[in-house]
Order: C-alpha cells, then sequence, then structure tokens
C-alpha cells in the first residue's frame, strides 16, 4: 500500500466548506482521499496555517517551497515522490499513481460476436 501526502495551502480547513464559497474541488478531493484510505492506502493532509513544523522538516517540500513560494501547493507525494503541484489531482491520476483500481462499469458487455445489441436474447 501506498503512502500519500497531501500539503495544502494555508486555509481554514481541508473541506473548504467553512469559507464564503465553496469551491468544489476541496469536497471531491476529501472524497477521493477517504476513497484511497478505504482501499488500504495511508494518507496524511497538512494545512500550511495549522501545521508549518510539517513542511519544514519534508527536505522536498521545503525545497519546493524554497524555489517556488506557496504556489507550489497543493503538493501531493506518493512514497515520498511528487506527483503533482499547484492543483489537486483527480480520483484517476490517485489510483494510477497508487495502483488502485477503480470501480469497474456495472453495465454488462455485449459481445459483438453476438451480432445484435442483446447478444442472443431475441429482444430486438
Amino acid at each position: 500500500m501506498s503512502k500519500i501526502q497531501i500539503y495544502d495551502p494555508a486555509m481554514c480547513c481541508s473541506s473548504g466548506v467553512c469559507g464564503p464559497q465553496v469551491d468544489p474541488v476541496l469536497p471531491r478531493f476529501a472524497s477521493d482521499l477517504e476513497w484511497l484510505k478505504s482501499k488500504g492506502h495511508q494518507v496524511e493532509r497538512f494545512n500550511l496555517g495549522q501545521q508549518p513544523a510539517e513542511y519544514a522538516s519534508n527536505p522536498t517540500v521545503q525545497q519546493l517551497l524554497q524555489a517556488e513560494g506557496v504556489d507550489c501547493l497543493p503538493l501531493v507525494l506518493v512514497d515520498g515522490r511528487v506527483m503533482s503541484r499547484s492543483e489537486y489531482p483527480t480520483r484517476e491520476n490517485l489510483a494510477l499513481w497508487t495502483g488502485t483500481q477503480l470501480k469497474a462499469s456495472a453495465l454488462p458487455v455485449v459481445s459483438d460476436e453476438a451480432g445484435d445489441c442483446c447478444g442472443s436474447s431475441g429482444c430486438c
């Protein structure tokens, strides 16, 4: 299982629902992180405004902050490697980086060999 670390910019909370306008990306991303946890991955999330020592104690994060400033946030590290900076990744990217399978489609697959859209059921 992978270790995912998220270094957020300073904000009131990780869900973003406390501000005057809710950024729809933040609740989606929080949901994606809960999904990763449910798959057995270790997820750590830090807020610059509340946990600045976590930023200073990670040499990779510290180096990026010195070079680029807070514009590099949010940073997403997977097993210590920077996988994303300056934006929140999609669930598809998180799945790819952690080797986690996304839920397969619930729709049945129809074979082209059957000759019609319903297979051999005779409905059409």
